[in-house]
């Protein structure tokens, strides 16, 4: 190092303590040290006892061990089991048997210590000895069914039939599980004791009262060839559990075995008595196996039966979780009607107007109300019942709350339906109760419709005044009535009510009024009549298209004073629709004066109006938000009209910028 030079720090190394990108678990290593041999484990070495001594002492050593753990842990019978099981691999026997009995001393109730030691003495060949242990067993332990099976089992192997048998009666007196008593029938057919497997039959059916255990020993019956004592099985079985407890899975095997036996009208009578007993939730698979039952050997008949009684299950479930959905009452009901049977849609019927919707707002009833008339309808055109018809309408207007609401449609039916009988007064004294009640729209265009079919003109004016007097706001209302006049020839009185209807203060639709009235003095030919209308229309709007209506009815007469009276309303209207600044209506004036003068005109008049026309041009505006806030700019697209370009000079210079570079656009290509 050069004198004069500061010694230089050495840079200290920092060690990263973050966690390496890969992580390796002590689990890890010790299973890869494992399945690589690693480390080695060397085997127990094997040790040869030669000498009687060593061998006493080797044994010694041993039952210090084995007395050393029962001691110290007597709750563990699996050492217990390990010293027995080491005591008669030395052969000695008599010690295994202390050990199990001191164990069993301990605690009774293992069943591996009973087990193992009834297989020591059945290895050992001391039949009486296992016979002891497994009678002692099932004498403190008889709900083990381990211990039952084992003892049959020996007794089996034994050929000690008989004793086999009184070991099963002794455990069937203790009423076991099912399985047990299946147990001790296969070891009677095994035996072909076919009686004695029948008897322990109907001991089972009565201790398990089960229809499985009913069908097990049907099926017992036919694989035994024994069909009449089957179906008496069978038989004995539906009247036992009765109409309360029907069991689904029965009522199937019973019809597929009269199938079976090609009894199929049997098999049909089962399965329509269980249809017809079984609730309809439970009966799926029943109507599945019927359905397939009838494809296979039923008639068209009988197949459309089973389909109607499917869906009529289905209709049946919709309406019970929900009684008010009148879309499921209306597919049942045309399922009632297509079976043809009156007393059964009837039925139908009045189960679904029985649920009366639960609050009287018009927008529930809506769907409700159509049961009703349908149901009126039934009763008129299929039933042909015309008094429960009547009954049927009667019932629905008393129902109806009309003070809150009312349907038309309703008192309109049932009124038709009295002129179909050919009782017209009592048609006109429902349609006059109705106006009495809950007057509407509706209810007076259908009276009025009623007596113009009729002729009775009388009564349609009558009907037309109490209609202008209930709403004289309806222009429509007014306009037929004038109609209806004129129709009559009554010319006068049709202008007079169209004097009285432009003058009301309040209108729904004027300008059909005035459209109207306009037409009818145009058909009279009443042409000053016309213009005076249109100036009282004009005096009360200038709308644009009053005046291009005004100016093409001039303009139709086709004379050249009426033409030139055509152009002069079109410059009168243009000027009133530029006071307003209204572009798109005096765009559409102009238009509308263009192409009469393109009809009418010559060529100066032609150019007149087009020199008015005015540019289309596209501008931006700033969008304010509710806030005030600018939300940014928009396009739109605005009209220009020749004298705002005069009034404003910028923009015909901004338009020969726009012609000089079109210009330059052109050159440069």
């Amino acid at each position: 190092m050069a004198e004069g030079q500061p010694a230089r720090k050495m840079a200290k190394h920092v060690k990263n303590k973050h966690a390496a990108p890969i992580q390796i678990s002590a689990e890890q290593l010790l299973r890869e040290a494992t399945e690589r041999g690693i480390e080695y484990v060397a085997p127990v070495p094997k040790q040869n006892i030669t000498d009687p001594q060593e061998m006493e002492d080797f044994k010694l050593d041993k039952r210090k061990n084995y007395e050393d753990n029962i001691r110290s842990r007597p709750d563990d019978m699996g050492n217990w089991v390990k010293y027995a099981v080491w005591e008669n691999s030395q052969g000695e026997t008599e010690r295994a048997r202390s050990v199990f009995e001191r164990a069993i001393d301990c605690n009774h109730r293992s069943i591996s210590v009973w087990l193992k030691y009834a297989e020591i003495e059945m290895a050992n060949r001391q039949v009486n000895h296992a016979r002891n242990i497994l009678d002692r067993a099932i004498t403190i332990l008889p709900r083990v069914n381990q211990f039952w099976f084992k003892y049959t089992y020996m007794e089996e192997q034994l050929n000690n039939a008989a004793g086999a048998r009184q070991i099963f009666e002794r455990w069937m007196e203790w009423h076991p599980d099912e399985e047990c008593w299946f147990a001790y029938i296969n070891f009677e057919m095994r035996y072909n004791e076919v009686d004695k497997a029948r008897a322990i039959y109907e001991r089972l059916i009565v201790d398990h009262c089960d229809p499985k255990h009913w069908i097990k020993y049907a099926k017992f019956e036919i694989k035994a060839y024994d069909y009449d004592r089957a179906r008496s099985i069978f038989e004995r079985a539906v009247e036992f559990f009765g109409e309360d407890h029907m069991d689904q899975p029965l009522f199937i095997e019973f019809a597929r075995f009269e199938e079976r036996q090609k009894e199929y009208e049997r098999a049909r009578v089962v399965y329509k008595y269980a249809l017809d007993r079984i609730p309809k939730a439970q009966a799926k698979k029943l109507f599945d196996a019927y359905t397939s039952f009838e494809k296979k050997y039923g008639n068209r008949q009988g197949v459309e039966e089973v389909i109607l009684s499917k869906r009529r299950f289905q209709y049946e479930q919709e309406v019970k979780e929900n009684p008010h959905n009148y879309d499921a009452w209306f597919d049942y009901i045309r399922l009632a009607e297509s079976e043809g049977k009156h007393d059964h849609t009837r039925t139908v019927y009045e189960r679904a107007i029985a649920n009366v919707p639960l609050d009287q707002e018009k927008r529930y009833w809506r769907r409700y109300i159509y049961l009703w008339i349908y149901y009126a309808v039934f009763e008129e055109l299929e039933a042909q019942d015309i008094e429960r018809a009547r009954a049927v309408y009667k019932a629905c207007l008393d129902l109806l709350p009309h003070k809150v609401f009312t349907f038309a449609k309703v008192w309109l039916l049932a009124a038709q339906f009295e002129v179909r009988q050919k009782q017209v007064t009592a048609a006109r004294k429902l349609l006059g109760m109705a106006l009495g009640r809950c007057p509407k729209d509706k209810l007076f265009k259908g009276y009025i419709e009623l007596e113009l079919e009729l002729r009775e003109f009388d009564r349609c004016r009558m009907l037309y005044n109490k209609y202008l007097e209930f709403n004289p706001a309806t222009c429509q209302t007014w306009v037929h009535y004038a109609e209806l006049e004129a129709i009559l020839g009554d010319d006068e009185r049709a202008r007079a009510i169209f004097e009285l209807a432009v003058n009301q203060p309040l209108l729904d639709m004027p300008e059909v009024l005035w459209k109207a009235y306009i037409d009818f003095e145009s058909e009279l030919e009443e042409f000053d009549r016309v213009r005076t209308l249109y100036d009282r229309l004009l005096e009360k709007t200038s709308h644009v298209k009053v005046w291009i209506s005004y100016a093409q009815f001039e303009a139709s007469l086709e004379t050249d004073e009426h033409v030139d009276q055509a152009r002069q309303i079109f410059d009168n209207a243009h000027e009133e629709v530029k006071k307003q600044q209204d572009k798109p209506a005096r765009k559409l004036l102009l238009e509308a004066w263009l192409e009469f003068e393109q009809e009418q005109g010559d060529t100066a008049s032609i150019a007149k109006i087009q020199e008015l026309m005015p540019r289309q041009i596209k501008k931006r505006r700033e969008i304010i938000g509710d806030d005030g806030t600018s939300e940014g700019v928009e396009e739109y697209w605005d009209y220009v009209f020749p004298d705002e370009a005069k009034a404003k000079p910028h923009l015909k210079l901004l338009e020969m910028a726009k012609q000089w570079k079109q210009q330059q656009a052109q050159q440069s290509e």
